[in-house]
């Protein structure tokens, strides 16, 4: 492979557009130049860590290692999806819903794809396994958070029609069932969007970093499409199941509508 390596000069250079930016949004008075530089501070740091700790993993192949790592990245995005949304559930469920939905999802369609697709040995191979829960994780927690900030926001908007609805009879599944629908398309949209623009508008990350490695074009290309499908599905199964949840969470056993459940995000 033709690996062009970087130095810590190039990485530097590619930091000042992102001061730029943030330079930018303090004249403009956007309020985000503080976010964006403590974002690029923590992509560094982060990215650093994990791939020190990504060495020493690859280099000594171990499960209970590997298992580890991914209950790390597991909890931290189950954190992540809490913390986006504005109206999230009060106590465990605000951090548990969102995690249980990601684990069933993410981690059942990554042994799918390293048992069926990829049949690596051993299957919880490193180089294999990491890399593919970290995406199946990235994009299923943007889509659940997305979905269950909606579902939440919009129940306290309408909380008068859903009342309404029940007092008619309607069963709580029926009185939410717009919102909840609703809010299912908006987690998987992004996936949706980013499906249909592949190849055409964007070409995806993994497949950019692959080619940039010096992998051929066509093989890039083929693990590209594994992947979009199986974070397209891990991110539609995921958020659905956080949604139809969250729903029910909302009301009762008597199926009255319960919004005190929820907590605004100061």
């Amino acid at each position: 492979m033709n690996l062009i390596a970087l130095s810590a000069l190039d990485l530097g250079i590619a930091s000042i557009l992102v001061l730029l930016l943030a330079l930018l949004s303090y004249k403009a008075r956007l309020g985000v130049e503080r976010q964006i530089v403590i974002a690029g501070v923590r992509t560094v740091l982060q990215l650093l860590l994990i791939g020190m700790i990504l060495k020493v993993i690859f280099a000594a192949v171990h499960l209970g290692w590997i298992t580890l790592l991914s209950m790390v990245m597991l909890l931290m995005a189950g954190r992540e999806v809490m913390a986006r949304q504005k109206y999230r559930l009060k106590g465990w469920w605000g951090f548990g819903l969102g995690t249980m939905a990601m684990f069933v999802s993410s981690f059942f369609i990554t042994l799918i794809a390293l048992f069926v697709i990829v049949r690596v040995d051993p299957w919880y191979t490193p180089q294999y396994s990491i890399p593919l829960l970290g995406m199946m994780l990235g994009n299923t927690m943007t889509g659940i958070s997305l979905g269950l900030d909606r579902l939440n926001h919009t129940a306290w908007q309408q909380r008068s029609i859903i009342e309404a609805r029940l007092m008619l009879g309607w069963t709580w599944s029926g009185a939410i069932a717009d919102i909840r629908h609703d809010s299912i398309r908006t987690g998987m949209m992004p996936m949706i969007n980013a499906m249909a623009a592949a190849g055409i508008v964007s070409l995806p990350g993994m497949m950019t970093g692959q080619i940039l490695a010096g992998s051929p074009p066509m093989e890039a290309v083929k693990y590209q499409i594994l992947i979009m499908f199986l974070i397209t599905a891990g991110t539609g199964f995921g958020t659905f199941a956080a949604v139809w949840f969250g729903s029910r969470r909302l009301f009762d056993d008597r199926e009255r509508l319960r919004l005190e459940r929820l907590q605004v995000k100061g």
